[in-house]
């Protein structure tokens, strides 16, 4: 694999940086693409940066290549498409609408800017990507493109509408996608993690990588989180498939590709978060009585 080259769009932290790193240890070359880096700071505020992404992907193997790339701004991706020679996985992390989510307020009494904006972030970033980025793929005649998502089915659970629109919508895409695809031999999905143990999950909860177990005490679901490596595992595994394209336009989670491929986390475990859900919240199983070694 060491003659694959990616981009992982929106790879500064999160699941962006998991699944940069894990195809890094593939040997592959990834261009680490995102806004915040040393010199500069992206609206999210947060402390992660791009070259910190690209030097993890380059000591786990692989060659780590920072671009500094606002997707909402169709000349930045330009640029970024001007770096390529070729392009065999493309993963569109875009995300960026924390910031302007309400979940606790009917969309009706919202703040229809800041909806938008979500919107924005989170579907036309993607689009910017997918138009600038796949006709190099569409010329090779063969690639992977990854639409990271939330959640892997259709069924609303109570989350903001700005939210909801753009996690179904990135779904959407990757089914529209994989129909005109594949035909030009190109795999498209979606792929969703579980409860991701992301930085800034981490900082919420006030706990680190090292002692994240302690959270559980604030939240019993907790005891299912899975480090961003594991649906950065998925992607390797993904791309390391020859018959990929059995799962063209579907909508995939990281623990339905850890069934089929077997890979683990970095605590050597396979957290299932979906058997998990359908026993507490499916079955109405009280989670305090299970064991939740037993869906790792």
């Amino acid at each position: 694999m060491a003659d694959l080259v990616a981009v992982v769009a929106g790879a500064t932290r999160g699941c962006g940086r998991g699944i940069a790193v894990e195809l890094g240890a593939l040997g592959a070359t990834v261009y680490v693409a995102g806004r915040t880096t040393r010199t500069s700071a992206s609206p999210m505020n947060r402390p992660e940066t791009i070259e910190d992404t690209a030097d993890l992907v380059t000591k786990a193997g692989g060659r780590g290549i920072a671009v500094r790339c606002d997707f909402s701004v169709r000349a930045d991706v330009e640029a970024l498409r001007a770096r390529l020679d070729r392009l065999d996985v493309l993963v569109n992390d875009v995300w960026g609408g924390d910031p302007f989510v309400d979940h606790g307020t009917p969309f009706w009494e919202s703040d229809v800017d800041k909806a938008i904006a979500v919107h924005r972030n989170g579907i036309e970033t993607h689009l910017i990507a997918l138009h600038t980025l796949l006709p190099m793929m569409v010329d090779q005649g063969s690639g992977l493109v990854v639409e990271v998502t939330d959640g892997d089915d259709e069924t609303y659970h109570g989350v903001a509408l700005p939210y909801y629109l753009v996690k179904s919508g990135i779904r959407r895409t990757a089914q529209a996608m994989g129909r005109q695809l594949s035909a030009h031999g190109i795999t498209a999905l979606a792929l969703t993690p579980g409860f991701i143990r992301s930085e800034a999950m981490l900082e919420g909860m006030n706990v680190t990588e090292e002692n994240w177990r302690d959270a559980i005490a604030q939240d019993i679901h907790f005891a299912m989180a899975e480090s961003p490596h594991y649906v950065g595992r998925a992607v390797a595994a993904l791309a390391q498939d020859p018959d990929v394209g059995r799962w063209s336009g579907q909508s995939l989670s990281s623990w339905r590709l850890m069934r089929e491929y077997d890979f683990k986390d970095v605590d050597g475990t396979q957290p299932d978060w979906g058997r998990w859900y359908e026993d507490v919240f499916g079955k109405g199983l009280d989670p305090h009585t299970l064991n939740p070694d037993d869906y790792r």
